[in-house]
Parts: C-alpha cells; structure tokens; sequence
C-alpha cells in the first residue's frame, strides 16, 4: 500500500500536536514549581493523624485541652520521681533550676520571685508547657492523665487548688482563675505608644548620619591620675 506525501505530512503534524498535548501539562507544573521555589523531591506530605500528634497547643481560653484527667494526690509521686530533683520537692528549686511555688506578692517588692502561683497568667497554658517541655530529657514521655495530675500537683503547691483529691480535667481546669491574670495585659502599643510606635517599622534610611562632634582627647575628659597625668583607662 503507497501513501501519498499528504498523508505522510498530516501524520507528522498530527503526531507533533499530540506532543504539544502531552508535555503542556508538564510545562505548567515546571512553570508553577519555579513560582513556588525550588522542589528537592525530600521526604512527603504529613499524614492528617501525624499532624493531630503534634497539633497540642492549649489556649489561654482552654480550648486545645486534651481528654483526660488527674488529681494533686496522684501527681505527687510523678512529680518527685520525674521533677522534684530539679523543682524540689515542695517546687522550691534545686541549685539555680526554676523555683515553682512560692513567691506570692512579691512581684512588686525588689526582689520578685516568680513562680507558676505568683506570676503565671492562666492555668491551661501550665499544662500547654509542662506538657511540651517537661519532663527536661524526656519531653513528652508521660501519658495525658500523668500531665493532669502533675499540673494539679504544681497547682496545689501555690494554693490555687486547695483539695488534693480535686479532679484536673478539660473542664475544670479552663474554670481555674490564676492570682496573677489581671498582671498581664492586651498589647495596646498601636494607641498607647502611638506617637513614637509604628506597626511597619523603618528598614532603610531611618536616622540622620552620625556625625562626630567631639573626641574625648580633644575636649579633655579623660580621668588622670597623679602629678604626672597620666590617663587612668578602664578600670
């Protein structure tokens, strides 16, 4: 069978418009990679379980809080086997490790100790830290009702829960009222600074050029000593 030069030109076109067809598709992903920045093909997406894993931040409000439950009475053995040879055993500190409890009203004195009861601002972002960063070494070891019980434990050390039987839960310890909350407040810098505080700060050209006016060998201020006059330097 002969084909004609015809058929052989509609082939070849048709066989290059099918090219083009194939490799669009590819070139969109190459122009969007570039826009997107470089892609080393490393590692793949997270599950939506291995983000609930690590997505354990609480809020000031309670909301993030895990289920579970404690009480200070169970918290005070983990609390000296996992904490007490930092904290103390009554969360006074060890050395120059953190001191937990005590401190109260001394934050306007000219010593200020502050602790869990007399400077921490709400309750569920104890939990929030303790969990995150305790035990030191072994961050995350515990289970969600070994937490409970230990935040309730350092609780209990301050006085802000007096029964060592009350039962720490999602509940309850969003209903916890710090000492020191109303110590902190909202930042307010856009309109109690608003003079001198802008919210998209100066990056370039800001100040005038320093200039030198004076040197201090020039104008004579530096101290001397004795009859020979010598300059003292730093002390």
């Amino acid at each position: 069978m002969v084909r004609s030069r015809m058929s052989k030109s509609l082939e070849l076109i048709a066989a290059a418009l099918l090219a083009c067809a194939l490799s669009a598709p590819a070139f969109a992903q190459q122009k969007a990679d570039a826009k997107s920045g470089p892609r080393y093909h490393i590692g793949r997406a997270p599950t939506a379980e291995e983000i609930r894993g690590w997505d354990i931040d609480v809020r000031p409000d309670g909301q993030g809080l895990p289920e579970g439950k404690g009480t200070a009475a169970q918290g005070e053995k983990l609390f000296m086997d996992n904490c007490a040879s930092c904290h103390g055993e009554f969360g006074e500190g060890n050395g120059r490790w953190p001191v937990l409890a005590g401190g109260k009203g001394s934050l306007t004195s000219d010593n200020p100790v502050k602790t869990v009861g007399s400077y921490w601002p709400y309750a569920s972002t104890v939990f929030d830290y303790i969990r995150h960063a305790m035990p030191y070494g072994n961050t995350g070891s515990l289970s969600v009702d070994e937490y409970y019980a230990l935040v309730a434990y350092v609780l209990y050390l301050n006085d802000v829960v007096t029964d060592q039987n009350f039962e720490l839960n999602k509940k309850t310890l969003a209903t916890i009222k710090m000492p020191n909350e109303q110590g902190f407040v909202m930042d307010d810098r856009a309109s109690s600074e608003k003079s001198f505080w802008q919210k998209d700060p100066c990056m370039k050209n800001c100040i005038a050029p320093v200039k030198i006016t004076g040197r201090a060998a020039a104008i004579d201020v530096t101290p001397e000593d004795g009859k020979e006059k010598k300059s003292r330097g730093v002390e």
